[in-house]
C-alpha cells in the first residue's frame, strides 16, 4: 500500500489517506476503515488514480455522499474513491441538464426548478450525488433516473471513459448495469422539459414538507432500508409489525418512519446487519414476504 500510496502522491491525484474511517463518509456515520483513501481533486485526477490503482491491480469501490451504504466494522480492503467538488460541474442548455457526478441530488432538484423544467421533482427528497442516483437508479413520488436520463461519462476501470447511453444502463429498480460490470460515473445528461415556476416550485415544497414530517432527519441514517415489495410499502408492514422504536444496540426502526434505521450514537454496522435480519425475520413470519435491503452493505465485518 505505501507503495501505492507514493505513487498517487508523486502524481498530484487530491487527498489521499490511509486507513481512514468510512464512519466520517457515511450518512450513517457508522463504518470501519478503507486501506486506502482517494478523494480526486478534479476529472484529471481521478482518471490517473484509477490507472494507477488499476496497475496495482487492487480492489476498489467509489462513494459520493455515503448515503444508502453501510460499511462494515472491519471496513473495506483496498481503495475507496470519493467524488466530491471536482466533480460538481452543472450547465442548463434549454431544457438538458449536464451535470457532475459529486453534485448534491438535492441541491439538482432545486436548481432545475428554479430554471423552470420539470422532471427533477422526486429527487428533492433523495439524499446523495448525482453519481450515486445515476448508479442505482434512485426514484421517488412514482419516477425515477431511467426517465430522464440521457446519457452518463462513465470511467472504466482501466482508466478509459465511455459513454453509456439510457438503454445501455439497462435500468430496473434501484439497479443499473454498472452494479454488474462496475465504472465510476463521472458527469450525466438528463432530458428534462419546460414547466411552470410556481406549479415545479409548489411540488418540491410538498415533498419537502412531507420529508421533514415523516423522515428522521435529525438522526444519521442512510435513507430507507428495504425497497417496497410489489403492492405494498416496506414502512407500512414494519409498522404494523409493531418493530417501530425496536433496538439492538445503537440501532433502532426509527420512530418517525419504519422503514428508516437510526444511529442513535454509537450504533456498529453490526448493530444494523442484527436489526434488519430480525426486521426481514419478523416479516417473512408474519406476513410470508421477504423484504430485500436496498442499502448497499459492503467491506468486512
Amino acid at each position: 500500500m505505501n507503495k501505492l500510496i507514493e505513487e498517487l502522491s508523486l502524481e498530484k491525484v487530491g487527498i489521499v489517506l490511509k486507513d481512514e474511517p468510512l464512519a466520517n463518509h457515511t450518512t450513517w456515520k457508522i463504518g470501519g476503515p478503507a486501506d486506502v483513501f482517494i478523494q480526486p481533486k478534479d476529472l484529471s485526477g481521478l482518471v490517473k488514480a484509477m490507472r494507477i490503482v488499476h496497475k496495482h491491480q487492487l480492489p476498489w469501490r467509489v462513494i459520493g455522499k455515503g448515503s444508502n451504504l453501510l460499511v462494515r466494522d472491519k471496513g473495506i480492503r483496498g481503495v475507496v474513491f470519493k467524488l466530491a467538488d471536482g466533480l460538481d460541474h452543472l450547465e442548463f442548455k434549454d431544457d438538458v441538464v449536464h451535470v457532475g457526478a459529486g453534485y448534491s441530488f438535492i441541491r439538482l432538484a432545486v436548481m432545475a426548478g428554479k430554471e423552470g423544467l420539470t422532471g427533477l421533482e422526486f429527487a428533492g427528497g433523495i439524499p446523495g450525488s448525482v453519481g450515486g442516483a445515476v448508479y442505482m437508479n434512485a426514484g421517488a413520488h412514482g419516477s425515477d433516473i431511467s426517465r430522464i436520463l440521457k446519457s452518463a461519462e462513465v470511467l472504466s476501470e482501466a482508466g478509459e471513459i465511455k459513454t453509456y447511453t439510457n438503454h445501455d444502463m439497462q435500468y430496473r429498480y434501484r439497479h443499473s448495469i454498472l452494479q454488474d460490470k462496475g465504472g465510476i460515473v463521472l458527469a450525466a445528461v438528463f432530458q428534462l422539459a419546460h414547466g411552470n415556476r410556481k406549479e415545479i416550485a409548489d411540488a418540491m415544497a410538498k415533498y419537502k414538507d412531507r420529508r421533514r414530517l415523516t423522515q428522521p432527519l435529525q438522526l444519521p441514517c442512510c435513507g430507507s432500508v428495504f425497497r417496497n415489495p410489489p403492492h405494498d410499502h416496506s414502512g407500512r408492514l414494519i409498522e404494523e409489525s409493531g418493530l417501530k422504536g425496536y433496538r439492538i444496540g445503537d440501532a433502532q426502526v426509527s420512530e418517525k418512519h419504519a422503514n428508516f434505521i437510526v444511529n442513535r450514537g454509537k450504533a456498529t454496522a453490526a448493530d444494523v446487519l442484527a436489526l434488519i435480519q430480525h426486521i426481514q425475520k419478523e416479516i417473512a413470519e408474519r406476513y410470508q414476504v421477504q423484504l430485500i435491503p436496498e442499502v448497499e452493505v459492503v467491506g468486512e465485518g
